[in-house]
This record gives C-alpha cells, structure tokens and sequence, in this order.
C-alpha cells in the first residue's frame, strides 16, 4: 500500500470503508435474522449502526473539503479492495453463525490494520491524528467481535 499524505485522500478511503462495513454488518444481521438467531441479528445491526456513525463522522470531517471522485484502481488499498469488503458469498443457507462471526471479525481487523497502517506511515500530522482515531475505533469493533466469537466457537 501506498502511504496516505493528504487529508482528502484520507477521507475518501475512510467514506468508502464505512460504508462497506456498514453494508456488510447490514447483510449480516438480515442474514441471522433469516437462520433464526435473532441475538446475532440484533448484535450486527448494532455493529451496522456504529459504522454508520464512522460514516457520518468521516462525512463530516469532510464538508469543508472536496473529496476526491476516486475510480476503483486509485484507492490504495492493501489487497486491491476496501478491507470492509467482505464476500458474502458464504451467504447461503448453510450460514453459520460462527462463520459470519467470522468474516465480520477478519474484516474489522482489516479495516483496523488499514488504518493502524496509514497512521503510522503517513508524513502529514492531521491524517496521522484521523487514521488514529479510527484505528482505535475499530479495535472496539474489533473487541466486541471476539468476545462474540467466543460465545459461539467454532467446531471443526
């Protein structure tokens, strides 16, 4: 990944990402809704809600500036695609809930490694600040998904 040195630019991942966790976290709960875990459902809509929140957050840190229109090539992210892009191909009938713990926890801690990443690679003091305090804010989500995840082991 390529450092992010601009505050715009910062932005606009940070948008993207978001909205991808928010989007997942949404499928997620409709998903356990869908196979009868109405605790689960209830707990990844929760998750849907905070991201939300970061969305609004990034979206407001943002309204003085002009965020850059960036095509799918020209974000820097790590593997080529938003951390928070989770497949959801595992959505099917067979869905465990164990499984969409999961997908849900792997990819909050790529959003959380995301984030760690640019703050400590990044030259410019207010994305470093920003990608901080993301960073942590992804950790929480990070921590609530394992406790989760230990609730519900996996069985192999």
């Amino acid at each position: 990944m390529t450092s992010i040195h601009d505050a715009d630019l910062f932005l606009a991942h940070a948008c993207v990402l978001e909205e991808d966790a928010a989007n997942r976290f949404s499928d997620l709960s409709e998903a356990m809704k869908t196979y009868g875990n109405q605790e689960v459902a209830a707990f990844f809509g929760q998750m849907a809600t905070f991201s939300r929140m970061h969305l609004a957050e990034a979206r407001q840190r943002s309204g003085f500036r002009t965020l850059p229109d960036l095509k799918a090539e020209e974000f820097q992210w790590p593997d080529g695609e938003s951390p928070e892009a989770a497949s959801m191909e595992g959505s099917h009938y067979l869905m465990t809930v164990e499984y969409a713990l999961e997908l849900a926890l792997d990819s909050e801690r790529r959003g959380q490694a995301f984030y760690a990443e640019v703050a400590r690679t990044t030259t410019d003091s207010e994305v470093r600040m920003m990608a901080e305090e993301f960073a942590a804010e992804e950790a929480e989500h990070v921590a609530q998904l394992e406790v989760w995840a230990k609730r519900y082991p996996q069985t192999a």
